[in-house]
């Protein structure tokens, strides 16, 4: 059933669920949408981001606001640090992300990417930590015990015209696929002209709520990654 404001409805009585991590329980597939900025998409200047959080049939799941400085997302760019909060329909906090600074590097085992999640904020679930590789990103999707839980695959090439870009979420050794997180083609004029993108989450309806908040941090931080555009750089380049 479908709430008038279209948030979907919190499920009841999961035992030894982290409070908010209920609406998970339900659920196989998440859509995350970000919200055009006009104020980022005429000027260049960036702007936190913000998104949307669905499931399958529309409904609202969560929202999610980044928190960062002004100075820090502008001479950064997409390799700021940044915390983000995941609220639900009623304002709460239910999920907080950690992405803490590290240089972007693919020749350099030391320069690797991370997220925190933890649920409710201040408990740690897991964490989304990337693995050294030259060709094609990986992670490890640990649980809060440091335990590696699943893996991420992602394509040698991160850029897709008229067409989704596919991260394949593999089990621990490697061996199976148990869901994807896709960037989805957004149509023409708002992937030029805007860093503004669909995701989409898919997962098994049984996989523990705790991972399922993990993958969602993955999703941020594979957007932050590889789909967060430097308008500045990208206008400064035009005009040259």
């Amino acid at each position: 059933m479908k709430n008038k404001d279209g948030w979907m409805n919190l499920p009841q009585g999961i035992p030894n669920c982290p409070p908010g991590l209920e609406y998970l329980t339900t659920i196989d597939q998440l859509l995350v949408h970000q919200k055009v900025e006009m104020l980022e998409a005429f000027t260049g200047f960036e702007t936190k981001n913000k998104f949307t959080v669905k499931n399958s049939l529309g409904q609202k799941v969560y929202y999610a606001k980044e928190d960062s400085d002004c100075l820090t997302r502008n001479c950064c760019g997409p390799i700021r640090p940044f915390e983000m909060r995941v609220c639900d329909n009623f304002g709460n906090e239910v999920i907080h992300l950690h992405r803490p600074l590290a240089c972007d590097s693919c020749c350099f085992p030391c320069c690797l990417q991370s997220m925190e999640v933890s649920a409710p904020p201040g408990t740690i679930l897991g964490t989304v930590e990337q693995e050294w590789s030259i060709f094609c990103p990986t992670y490890a999707i640990k649980n809060a015990s440091g335990e590696t839980v699943l893996r991420i695959e992602g394509p040698c090439c991160t850029t897709s015209i008229c067409g989704d870009v596919e991260f394949k979420i593999m089990s621990c050794d490697g061996s199976v696929q148990v869901g994807k997180i896709s960037k989805q083609w957004s149509g023409l004029i708002r992937e030029m002209f805007t860093d503004t993108d669909y995701f989409g989450i898919t997962f098994p309806m049984d996989l523990d709520v705790r991972m399922k908040a993990v993958m969602l941090g993955a999703c941020f931080l594979i957007d932050a990654m590889f789909f967060e555009k430097t308008k500045s750089s990208e206008n400064a380049s035009s005009m040259l």
